[in-house]
């Protein structure tokens, strides 16, 4: 469950100055070299203006290394601001993981201790309204437990042994009956812990593409530093010549300022901010990532592997259509089927009996329990009925079930099959429904249509993604016709049917094989394999725990659905630093220009025009030298408060392709990281100039 956070509240406000200065510790600093230059400058221009070194204005000085400490100090605010949103979280994750008395079963007998002295693999009980004191796998019993704690969902969930819904988390708690536990996580690796370590940056590490871009970064500003060396030289040599003085332009602390203009301090500023909250979104839509390294590799998927129920489809069955063959009135289908299906408690069963009650009034009302036999639908048999006494001592055999079963038992009876069956069965599997062939004793009647609603607006999803280059495949346990005609409907690229554990693994390794990068959803222990295989795995939370430790996300609200909300989260963490790297490295460029210019104008100065050559190419009609680098400085500092909120929130995100992400970088932070330098150094020049600043 998401909730926003202001930028703005004093908790968030408050603790984030504070760790702004205490992040200008050079230990921490120099993790990011472009910040580390940065500080150094700040220092030696500091030192330059306490000890009087130079022959450079000292009051133009002091206000230079001012503004170089805010610069640093601003970087350090906006990775505090975003480390300080999941610090909050934290705060709240701590309240759930209170003290926990545990009762801990050892050789049969129960004792009490304290939920932290559990161990992985110890056995414990939770009855009615027991906070459940450590992750673990319900081993014997069934309840209903409250996780509203983890997910922020008030409703209860069933937990139960065995199956792919046995997982329980620490900190939930038992609202009825009674289970054992076995505890699966050592004191310390609960997923409390891990979401309360992540959300405070604790554990978190450069991303290999965060890695590339700060090399990237780190050459440009070593290209800029020997640049900005190199003008004092070229300023000594050209004064000489022109028979100038420009000691006390092209000063020590000039240089720096220059070159903390030029190096890309914006992107290396809120470079750790981008990633720290691209974790932050991901957090708050209750889906945990092992790394940053997961949420990266959401934004390059370029497969989708979806199961249908509950992801693509409603998952829950309905009957449709009563189909009789030939020779049988669809009256006489309609009311087998009802009967056959009284007994039936799932939701296709009770969508048969309500729809022959629509269709045709019928409410087996002449049915006397005491003497009907009903039989129960397994695994083995694939089907159910009931077998009706009548007079005369004969018996009404009712079944409905899958085709070839009920195929198989009539058979058995001594019957047999229409001729235009396959024809029916094979047009309702055609259509994308589910066929249930009904029969009495050894008749065939027809076949009952199922079907699995396709959710609404899953097309136009499933259509976004593509524009994004991202190839979607269903997942089904349905026969070939069925799965190609759902896959039809829902306008997905391609589809699995009939998968088994080992296809969904080789259909991965195939996929990554050609290049791609690929995401899945799984729950069960069957799952895991491929989990582990797949470049972003999300391993639903009620799931069993070999899926989630396989894994590297774990959605809290077990949504299927959501992994499209993932991949779109990565694709606009990418896009964010993107679209700010654009907009950092167009800045440095503009600042180049503008400064320069300014910087020189008096070189080779000529009594005619008052100016120097230089002075041409300085198109803003900055004031002096001292009031251009001075701008430069405080806008460089400014720019980066200005970016805070768009790389906590992020740019936004467009399901277009990766041409199309790219034009749009250049055209609004491209030009604009061209065009807004020379607008804000300009104003904040005019403003010096009239306060009399420089």
């Amino acid at each position: 469950m998401e909730k926003k956070q202001s930028l703005m509240q004093p908790e968030l406000l408050m603790p984030a100055i504070k760790d702004a200065f205490i992040k200008l510790d050079p230990r921490v600093q120099m993790k990011n070299p472009v910040l580390f230059v940065t500080l150094i400058g700040a220092v030696v221009t500091s030192v330059y203006v306490i000890f009087g070194i130079g022959a450079g204005s000292k009051s133009f000085e002091v206000q230079i290394a001012f503004w170089l400490w805010f610069t640093v100090l601003f970087a350090n605010f906006a990775e505090a601001i975003a480390e300080g949103r999941g610090k909050a979280q934290a705060a709240s994750l701590r309240k759930s993981k209170s003290t926990t008395v545990a009762r801990l079963i050892r050789s049969g007998t129960e004792f009490q201790v304290a939920a932290s002295e559990l161990k992985k693999g110890d056995i414990v009980v939770c009855s009615s309204n027991d906070l459940i004191p450590g992750d673990g796998e319900v081993v014997e019993g069934i309840a209903s437990v409250d996780e509203s704690a983890i997910t922020g969902e008030s409703a209860p969930v069933i937990r139960e042994s065995g199956g792919d819904r046995s997982a329980v988390t620490g900190g939930t708690r038992v609202i009825s009956d009674h289970i054992k536990i076995r505890i699966t996580a050592d004191p310390g690796n609960s997923f409390i812990d891990l979401m309360i370590s992540l959300v405070e940056g604790a554990k978190r590490q450069k991303t290999p593409n965060e890695i590339a871009l700060s090399i990237v970064l780190s050459a440009l500003t070593i290209v800029f530093l020997l640049a900005v060396a190199t003008l004092k030289i070229f300023a000594d040599y050209s004064g000489d010549v022109a028979g100038q003085d420009l000691s006390q332009i092209v000063t020590v602390p000039v240089l720096i300022a220059l070159l903390v203009c030029l190096i890309p301090t914006t992107i290396g500023g809120l470079l750790s901010a981008i990633g720290i909250s691209g974790m932050d979104r991901l957090i708050r839509r209750n889906v945990i990532a092992t790394s940053g390294r997961a949420v990266e590799a959401a934004g390059d998927i370029d497969v989708l592997l979806l199961d249908k129920t509950g992801t693509i489809t409603l998952g829950n069955r309905m009957a449709t259509e009563f189909t009789a063959v030939k020779g049988v009135e669809q009256s006489r289908l309609a009311e087998v089927a009802q009967l056959a299906s009284l007994s039936d408690e799932t939701a296709e069963g009770r969508s048969i009996v309500v729809l022959a009650k629509e269709r045709f009034k019928l409410r087996a009302e002449a049915l006397q329990p005491h003497d009907a036999v009903f039989v129960p639908f397994t695994a083995q048999t694939r089907m159910s009925g009931v077998d009706i006494s009548i007079l005369g001592g004969k018996m009404r055999v009712l079944r409905k079930g899958a085709g070839d079963a009920i195929k198989a038992f009539v058979k058995s009876q001594g019957g047999s099959l229409p001729a235009d069956l396959d024809q029916k069965i094979e047009s309702i599997a055609k259509s994308g429904g589910t066929p249930l062939v009904v029969s009495e004793g050894k008749d065939v009647l027809g076949v009952i249509a199922l079907k699995d609603i396709v959710k609404g607006g899953i097309k136009e999803r499933f259509g976004e993604l593509r524009k994004m280059g991202i190839r979607t495949i269903m997942i089904t346990g349905d026969n070939p016709l069925t799965a190609a005609a759902i896959a039809a409907e829902a306008g997905l690229d391609d589809f699995m049917a009939q998968a088994t554990p080992e296809s969904k693994l080789q259909r991965i390794r195939e996929e990554q094989a050609r290049g791609h990068l690929v995401a899945m959803t799984g729950d069960g222990t069957n799952d895991a394999p491929a989990l582990a295989q797949a470049d972003v795995g999300v391993a639903m939370n009620t799931g069993t725990q070999a899926a989630r430790e396989a894994g590297n996300m774990v959605d809290l609200d077990s949504n299927p659905t959501k992994l499209i909300e993932i991949v779109e989260i990565g694709k606009q963490l990418l896009m964010t630093r993107g679209s700010l790297t654009t907009f950092s490295v167009a800045n440095d460029v503009a600042k180049y220009f503008a400064i320069l210019p300014a910087l020189f104008s008096l070189l080779y100065f000529s009594k005619s025009v008052g100016v120097g050559p230089l002075a041409a190419l300085n198109v803003m009609g900055l004031e002096s030298p001292q009031s251009a680098i001075l701008s430069a400085v405080i806008f460089n500092a400014l720019i980066i408060v200005a970016l805070i909120p768009l790389a906590l929130k992020g740019v936004a995100y467009r399901a277009v392709g990766a041409s199309e992400v790219l034009k749009r970088n250049l055209f609004v932070y491209g030009l604009g990281g061209l065009l807004v330098p020379f607008l804000g150094i300009k104003m904040i020049d005019a403003l010096l100039t009239a306060i009399g600043s420089v």
